[in-house]
């Protein structure tokens, strides 16, 4: 079991009261959850918004409110349901460290943590993804009538990796997809994502409708897929390596190399009602 599963059994089992350090600085009108943890040193100014089940490390400092420069106040930060803060960490003002997100002892983070989301260092980025399982070897299967392509599945529902077909010659390699065949789909819509900071994430969101096929035609990039109740991570590196995101799963994609260009099949033309953006509205959805 990994250390990030132990953190978050941890944090289930913390006692109905808050575990608040006599050494803690509250400020006046930060309210605590019942089962809220604050370690000793913590710094919480006033404004700061914690909700249930939050662990605040030893010494974990929040800036306090600062003007924006046009007249305003940049607000204190929020820290949602089950996030985990590290010892040390510096979290400034302004930002949102989203449900069950994790900060790693001594990050310095300036930028909102989108749920779920581990990060690491100074300025904090993103480095994994709680509850994301090591991929399951399984067997490949080639699709009906393919001929040196192979179908790999995941742990998540409906999600596949597919090795297409790749011919090597001399004067240089060739990979091919069939629409309906090795792409489980007709595609009406492409798109390519490219010159992505490697410290920037994707997509996090999730599709109603449209099936999406994604290929790394050069370089590289990790994949978060997650259909509500599990989740994995695909590294998309060879040009003849696709993946498969049925509707109703959350996709992200991060870790880009510098000369990453991902390309995307789509199965419907643009729609921004087909679009969850909201990961909490999704898995409302998908559990309904």
């Amino acid at each position: 079991m990994s250390a990030l599963h132990t953190i978050h059994q941890q944090i289930a089992r913390t006692p109905t009261l808050p575990a608040v350090d006599p050494l803690a600085r509250i400020a006046p009108g930060v309210q605590l959850p019942a089962d809220v943890t604050v370690q000793s040193g913590a710094y919480l100014p006033e404004g700061l918004v914690l909700e249930a089940g939050c662990f605040i490390g030893a010494n974990v400092a929040f800036v306090d409110p600062v003007p924006d420069g046009s007249g305003g106040v940049t607000g204190a930060a929020t820290v949602r349901k089950g996030a985990w803060i590290g010892a040390n960490a510096t979290v400034y003002p302004g930002v949102t460290i989203g449900a069950r997100a994790v900060v790693r002892p001594g990050a310095v983070v300036t930028r909102s943590v989108p749920p779920a989301a581990i990060v690491d260092g100074s300025p904090a980025t993103i480095v994994g993804y709680v509850g994301v399982a090591a991929k399951a070897p399984q067997a490949p299967q080639l699709p009906p009538g393919a001929v040196g392509a192979a179908v790999e599945t995941t742990p998540v529902a409906g999600v596949t990796v597919r090795h297409l077909p790749l011919v090597r010659d001399l004067r240089g390699d060739l990979t091919v997809g069939e629409f309906e065949q090795h792409v489980p789909f007709a595609a009406r819509r492409y798109f390519m994502v490219f010159g992505v900071p490697n410290r920037e994430v994707r997509g996090e969101h999730a599709h109603r409708e449209c099936h999406q096929f994604l290929v790394c035609a050069r370089g590289d990039c990790a994949v978060i897929a997650d259909d509500g109740r599990d989740k994995v991570e695909v590294v998309l590196d060879q040009p003849n390596k696709g993946l498969h995101l049925p509707p109703r799963t959350w996709g992200i994609q991060y870790k880009h190399s510098p000369d990453a260009v991902l390309l995307v099949f789509a199965s419907h033309h643009y729609d921004a009602a087909d679009y969850i953006r909201d990961y909490e509205t999704f898995l409302s959805e998908v559990n309904a």
